[in-house]
């Protein structure tokens, strides 16, 4: 038994009493087969990360950490969102790890590229990605759109890995590298690949939901895009100046073509083409505007130094110290 490969599994949940019973049984056997097969050690643990939950989420954790060892809990005071969630399991599991790997409690990653994942860690890489390589189960639009924001995200500079969400393997070193990126503005699948060390994937068909409603519907699915694109990319703001520039030639244009048609006495006189530029000119400020506040707001949050999140109750650590 190889007790220095201690792994941490670290599950999100917000609103997941439909799947959790699942979630505790599949990814409980996968780790147990690990500890079995000596491929991790008997202290790794499942660190469910309650999410501020409504309903009884919490109240299963806190029965299936009862009833098994190697499940614990941390509970936040209140919801904090996803990738905070993310980045809560890992600070709390980095002390004790030498490995976390950090997966939806929905069942749709498939559970079996766990050890895989362990397999690729033990050859000496420091980041393993879940990569899905069917996404047969998602909506066409969702695919589509997916696939727009990767192309999109790639020509803005940003570097990802296709088709890889929040389903990765990552050493100590490279969560503690991780770590120390301190913005309060979180997209993590821009963040893991800045931290460079060795990396490889590990490809999987991208199941359904086992139960309940996804927590992802399309207004937090645009949030999370344009919060990946201005985190990481300040393009947006030279479109607007490139958009200002081009406004500026096609006035200089009418100007000219308005003087000619002064000279040449035809002249006609309308309200549309002056409403059209009005509506057009008002319309690029708006958003010029908007697209600045969004940098501005931003910033504004960083600067504040807030907490990310506020941990009301854990006992991952207890039982990590039991050992």
């Amino acid at each position: 038994m190889k007790q220095n490969n201690i792994l941490t599994i670290v599950i999100p949940c917000f609103n997941e009493e439909e799947v959790l019973p699942e979630t505790v049984k599949e990814i409980g056997n996968i780790l147990q087969n690990l500890m079995s097969d000596g491929k991790v050690s008997d202290n790794s643990k499942i660190l469910f990360v309650n999410d501020g939950s409504k309903d009884k989420t919490w109240s299963l954790i806190e029965k299936y950490s009862h009833q098994y060892s190697y499940v614990t809990g941390l509970k936040f005071s209140r919801n904090y969102g996803h990738q905070n969630a993310l980045l809560a399991g890992m600070s709390t599991a980095v002390d004790y790890s030498d490995m976390i790997i950090t997966i939806d409690a929905d069942l749709q990653d498939d559970v079996h590229a766990i050890p895989q994942m362990v397999d690729k860690r033990l050859d000496g890489y420091d980041v393993v990605y879940g990569v899905r390589n069917s996404r047969k189960t998602d909506t066409v639009f969702k695919r589509k759109t997916a696939l727009a924001f990767y192309n999109l995200m790639g020509k803005l500079g940003v570097k990802l890995v296709p088709d890889s969400a929040d389903y990765r393997l990552l050493s100590n070193r490279a969560t503690r590298a991780l770590l120390k990126f301190k913005e309060r503005n979180l997209f993590l699948r821009g963040m893991v690949p800045l931290v460079g060390y060795k990396s490889t994937k590990v490809y999987y068909a991208r199941k359904e939901r086992y139960a309940g409603k996804s927590k992802y519907p399309l207004n937090k699915m645009i949030h999370f895009a344009l919060d990946g694109i201005t985190s990481f990319s300040i393009a947006p703001i030279h479109l607007i100046m490139y958009l200002g520039l081009i406004t500026v030639i096609i006035s200089i244009i009418c100007m000219i073509y308005t003087f000619v048609e002064k000279v040449m006495g035809h002249v006609v006189s309308g309200w549309a083409s002056i409403m059209i530029s009005i509506w057009l000119l008002g319309g690029i400020q708006l958003i010029s505007i908007s697209v600045i506040g969004e940098y501005v707001g931003k910033i504004f949050s960083e600067v504040k130094h807030r907490p990310r999140f506020t941990i009301e109750f854990e006992n991952y650590t207890k039982k990590m110290r039991a050992k």
